[in-house]
């Protein structure tokens, strides 16, 4: 759309969580480095939290890109709807028959697991939108991770999703699983100083060689994403796309406020001063 008019090499606030764009933020770093510690000491079960837009996906993804060569990879990017359902998307994913009842597919699973810790692989099962899941199937998901030898885990497993994870770990009927997250890290969206940073980070990886925002605009983007990225990169593609429409060099008020006030999730100013913004204290 608008990369030949700034001379961009690439889109650079895509909502496709693009790992090539990934910038290290603090609450990021922590989370990668978290699950990658905890796997490393042969914890069981991990948990990711994370609100709508923090990069829950990205940072997913760059765990599936960091992971040590001696992790077999299990992901799944959707959620099951059942026990067995689970189970048969993980002997899937590791190639077995997936036929037979549930004692049957755990047995076959226990089977393979330990045939790969004797080849000095271990399996760590991905499971983003783990908030979707039922409660049988979390249920399940405890009892997996229950398959150990004399002195270790067969089976690693991270859970990533929305707060709402949290809060239904609360309940007395998944109490189990809650004392088995030996290890949990939160996403949180950005303050200023981060904003800035990801925005520009974003920019130059595309080949930008100009400012395109002021630090007045960088603020009002910061109050109207409330810090949550994927915000931050609706409103900035929409603000390009307005600044190219009228042929400008550079984001101006008008285009950005055009941008928030056609975003539906922004936070919108409660006024607009021709020369200052303001927003109402949360």
């Amino acid at each position: 759309m608008y990369e030949s008019y700034f001379e961009f090499e690439q889109a650079p606030f895509t909502l496709t969580p693009n790992t090539a764009l990934f910038h290290a933020l603090p609450s990021h770093l922590e989370a990668i480095e978290t699950v990658l510690a905890a796997l490393q000491m042969g914890e069981g079960i991990v948990h990711i939290a994370g609100e709508v837009g923090t990069g829950k996906t990205l940072v997913c993804r760059m765990l599936i890109h960091q992971l040590p060569q001696h992790f077999d990879l299990v992901y799944l990017p959707t959620p099951v709807t059942s026990a067995q359902e689970l189970r048969v998307a993980i002997a899937k994913e590791l190639e077995l028959a997936t036929d037979g009842d549930m004692t049957t597919l755990t047995a076959r699973l226990h089977r393979e697991l330990i045939t790969r810790k004797q080849n000095g692989q271990s399996v760590v099962v991905l499971l983003d939108e783990a908030q979707a899941l039922p409660d049988e199937a979390l249920e399940a998901l405890r009892l997996l991770g229950n398959l150990e030898t004399e002195q270790e885990k067969l089976l690693h497993i991270v859970l990533i999703g929305q707060p709402e994870l949290d809060h239904r770990l609360q309940q007395h009927q998944l109490r189990q699983l809650q004392q088995r997250i030996t290890f949990r890290a939160a996403l949180r969206p950005l303050d200023l100083a981060e904003t800035i940073a990801y925005i520009e980070h974003r920019l130059t990886r595309a080949g930008c060689e100009r400012n395109l925002f002021s630090l007045p605009l960088y603020r009002a983007l910061w109050r109207a994403s409330r810090g949550i990225p994927r915000i931050i990169n609706v409103l900035c593609h929409k603000a390009l796309l307005v600044t190219m429409s009228r042929r400008e060099a550079e984001v101006s008020q008008q285009s950005l406020l055009l941008a928030i006030k056609e975003t539906h999730g922004a936070s919108q100013p409660s006024w607009t001063f021709p020369v200052m913004w303001g927003w109402k204290s949360a």
